[in-house]
């Protein structure tokens, strides 16, 4: 099965991808985590990254969609993947979906997580205070949260379409939205 966790920053994709990944066996393609393991390691990618994602951009879609290229064949062998930061363009999606059928794949579910950006507001000043990630600073939140609602918001239309759009209610605890997820899950037959 091949999954998308939608939504904004902040909206507790990683955190539902991680229990997703322990209780399943996928594989998480975060393009969050694979760009900052970039700038830590000091790589020619990393340090082309490192400024965009200071300022809040998002990084360019070639390099996204290569990162997550190079990580199919993992997701493959694990029988499937959690896509969680990706695809944020409907260019992305599309890339996506044309990676994915050359590889006689498909997304099987997109999963948003429905929250209020007041309260992302306030989780993103929690998390800036405890782990001081320099992408969660409040003015390159304000940028990504601004970027997502422009640039991301309208992918929904897209997976709508395709009848694989399922919204979770994420404003609740980490199990209540876990159970939403399981939920959506069962009901896709997986």
């Amino acid at each position: 099965m091949n999954l998308i966790l939608f939504g904004p920053p902040a909206a507790g994709k990683g955190t539902q991808a991680k229990r997703l990944v322990d209780g399943r066996n996928m594989v998480q393609l975060s393009t969050g985590d694979m760009l900052r393991a970039a700038i830590a390691s000091g790589s020619e990618l990393g340090q082309r990254v490192s400024g965009i994602m200071q300022r809040g951009e998002l990084v360019s879609d070639g390099i996204v969609i290569e990162l997550i290229e190079a990580r199919l064949p993992d997701a493959e062998a694990a029988g499937g993947a959690i896509f969680d930061g990706f695809p944020r363009t409907l260019a992305q999606a599309e890339a996506l979906d044309a990676m994915l059928a050359g590889r006689g794949r498909k997304i099987d579910l997109v999963i948003r997580l429905k929250v209020d950006d007041a309260a992302l507001k306030s989780r993103i000043a929690g998390r800036f205070a405890e782990s001081g990630r320099p992408d969660d600073n409040p003015e390159s939140f304000v940028v990504r949260l601004n970027a997502y609602n422009e640039q991301t918001a309208p992918l929904l239309p897209y997976y709508a379409a395709q009848g694989k759009l399922v919204e979770v209610d994420g404003m609740g605890t980490v199990e209540a939205v876990a159970a939403g997820i399981d939920a959506a899950l069962a009901a896709s037959g997986d």
